[in-house]
């Protein structure tokens, strides 16, 4: 009778020091300080790893906060109901604490060893990780820091754009922004449409904002985040390369095309 107690004893203290032990991991993850671009540090690869781990992040993990983070986070916001602004405050590290995993020691080993590796989650650690990167031959010691523009684009293809979906769909929910700047970078990928941001919206035909010369109005800062959150992987349009408005069109060619979605006052095609 008293081994029966004892071992039930023991049982039930196993569970309450795994308890103790996890909520203590989970209290201890990231400082109070609120990560913003621009930072940089041990935060910052928390942030980076778990947004990794669940899908979000695909770039190096290095503890700089430039802009794919910054998108990272603001695409984990959206999908998580939270405020969109790209800011790591409290109720957003607690959420990103609550969806993912941090193993701190595997990923300052792998930094700290100069290698090159991921941190997806479901995937085996030992093959997330490739041995030592390139990218460390020849480093002057230099404190890293944080980008200013995302890779591919320049600031004119960004302002121009900025200036085509405030142009077009300034009245439209903020989805339907992303959806206008998605379809703008669908057709530069498209073999079908010109190759650069100027290109496919100079198409002659392509953007009414262009014919009646509202593709020169000065874009807002949320027509800007819409093509940021495109460029950086959102596309509500579901890979659409047309759009209109219904109660405006007058071609009769786009209502031949196959319909995705509506978002706002667009149609979306293919």
């Amino acid at each position: 009778m008293m081994k029966s107690f004892w071992k039930v004893a023991a049982a039930v203290l196993v569970c309450i020091l795994f308890m103790i032990s996890s909520e203590a991991a989970e209290t201890d993850a990231f400082t109070g300080q609120v990560i913003q671009q621009g930072a940089t540090g041990d935060d910052v690869i928390e942030l980076q790893a778990r947004l990794q781990y669940i899908g979000f992040y695909n770039g190096k993990i290095d503890g700089v906060f430039g802009w794919g983070t910054y998108w990272a986070l603001r695409n984990f916001q959206y999908e998580y109901g939270l405020p969109i602004d790209g800011l790591a405050g409290k109720t957003t590290k607690d959420k990103l604490v609550k969806a993912s995993k941090f193993d701190k020691q595997y990923v300052n080993d792998q930094i700290n060893k100069g290698n090159k590796f991921t941190y997806y989650g479901g995937t085996d650690q030992n093959k997330q990780s490739t041995g030592k990167s390139d990218a460390n031959k020849g480093s002057s010691g230099a404190k890293p820091s944080a980008v200013n523009a995302p890779s591919g684009y320049s600031q004119n293809d960004i302002q121009l754009m900025a200036n085509a979906v405030y142009g077009e769909a300034r009245g439209e929910p903020y989805e339907g922004q992303v959806a206008v700047a998605a379809v703008i970078l669908n057709r530069i990928d498209s073999p079908s449409f010109p190759n650069t941001a100027a290109g496919v919206i100079f198409e002659p035909g392509a953007f009414t904002a262009v014919a009646d010369g509202q593709i020169w109005l000065t874009p807002n800062e949320r027509a800007k985040e819409a093509v940021m959150d495109a460029i950086n992987g959102w596309d509500p349009s579901s890979s659409a390369l047309y759009y209109f408005n219904p109660d405006t069109a007058t071609s009769k060619w786009i209502w031949t095309r196959p319909q995705i979605k509506k978002i706002g006052k667009h149609i979306f095609c293919n």
